[in-house]
């Protein structure tokens, strides 16, 4: 039987992937192994969606860890490399742009086809080791499972093969609809007065923060710039940190605001359930600014630069450079940000039916001997070339 192995890594992936390890898991077609990186491990960072998303436990735990990315991504690759040769799967699946995927240079030089999830994405923003890492699977896929045709043109730019793309849309409008929407008495009686008089909260009168992306907290002036755009906020802000954010203000000695309750990591009912009865969220994370665009709620977006300008153009989203605090004054900020509560935006991410798409794509090419990706045509063209301002190549 065709056999595929997926391996993921951190939470966000658990969320985005948790409609299609359901439905690989059903297919008959196939056998079909989740593999966990062990990136994240702790049970508010793991299990507890493991729970709340009803999945089943990983097959096989890598428990790659490292005190570093370079340690990290070479677990991965280490780890993972027997594991294949073990298992000897048709296919190597990866999702996402962090340091599990570059798991794909295991399944590489084992000469098993590659296919990446959620493809093509581009910040442009060269800091991000998110943006290496996608860059590099891309290039290494033989298939790729990309959202819109935009990202599809991006990878084309790149001289990537349009015959290995499938656009398939955003797989988080999947995931609530099948875990908000469709639970919506459910998550009444869950978000209770008491369940925000716990958290020292109101229903409607706070903000959802995130924050935990390399350059916002692995340096004090743009962490410190976040506190003191969050510190002017109108409304109380709700900050569940990560555990590196939490340190790392520890560690440059940054005093946390009085209106800014700071809790550990929480799983994803209850972040549902926060994001679903907020005034908005204030987050660097790609996730969150997708799931507040389909819920309704509006997003201070605390980045450069977004691979997923979606959200900017349904008008769910506002910018907040930390690089540039100046040019984005905070009562101007929120006065923005206060305008969109209780809109509804058209965010155009999707149909709810990305995941099957994804997985009757792929369970047919795996059964069908498929999978291997087409060699580029345009392969001999120098793309390194400069681009007009349209973005289109220079003739």
């Amino acid at each position: 039987m065709p056999h595929v192995i997926l391996t993921l890594g951190i939470r966000p992936d658990l969320i985005r992937a948790s409609r299609i390890i359901h439905l690989l898991k059903e297919n008959k077609e196939i056998q079909f192994t989740l593999c966990w990186s062990g990136q994240h491990y702790a049970d508010n960072l793991k299990d507890v969606f493991i729970r709340d998303l009803e999945l089943p436990p990983p097959d096989i735990e890598l428990g790659a860890t490292g005190n570093s990315d370079a340690e990290v991504v070479a677990s991965v690759i280490s780890r993972l490399s027997p594991v294949l040769q073990d298992v000897k799967p048709d296919v190597a699946v990866f999702l996402g742009d962090t340091n599990t995927v570059m798991g794909c240079i295991a399944a590489g030089q084992l000469n098993i086809p590659i296919v990446h999830i959620e493809g093509l994405m581009r910040s442009y923003d060269w800091r991000m080791p998110e943006e290496k890492y996608r860059t590099v699977i891309d290039h290494l896929s033989d298939v790729i499972y990309t959202y819109f045709d935009e990202y599809k043109l991006q990878g084309i730019r790149e001289g990537i093969n349009p015959r290995n793309v499938v656009v398939i849309q955003n797989l988080i409008v999947d995931v609530l609809n099948h875990y908000y929407f469709e639970r919506q008495d459910e998550y009444a009686q869950y978000a209770s007065k008491e369940f925000f008089s716990e958290r020292g909260l109101e229903r409607d009168r706070f903000y959802l923060m995130t924050c935990h992306r390399r350059e916002s907290v692995e340096s004090p002036q743009p962490l410190q710039s976040i506190m003191d755009l969050v510190a002017q906020s109108p409304w109380p802000v709700y900050f569940p940190a990560s555990y590196r954010t939490q340190k790392r203000l520890q560690d440059f000695s940054i005093d946390l605001p009085p209106n800014v309750t700071m809790v550990d990591p929480i799983g994803y009912r209850e972040l549902l359930a926060l994001l679903g009865n907020s005034r908005g969220s204030l987050t660097d994370s790609g996730t969150v600014v997708e799931e507040t665009a389909v819920l309704g709620v509006p997003s201070l977006q605390i980045r450069k630069a977004t691979e997923r300008p979606q959200v900017y153009d349904c008008g769910s989203s506002v910018k907040y450079d930390p690089a540039r605090p100046e040019d984005y004054p905070a009562e101007q900020v929120f006065a923005k940000l206060d305008l969109l509560h209780g809109k509804t935006f058209d965010h155009g991410l999707g149909d709810g039916h990305a995941s099957e798409r994804l997985v009757a794509d792929l369970v047919g090419r795996v059964v069908n001997g498929t999978v291997r990706g087409h060699l580029a045509e345009n392969s001999h063209i120098d793309v390194s070339r400069s681009y007009r301002e349209d973005g289109l190549p220079v003739p």
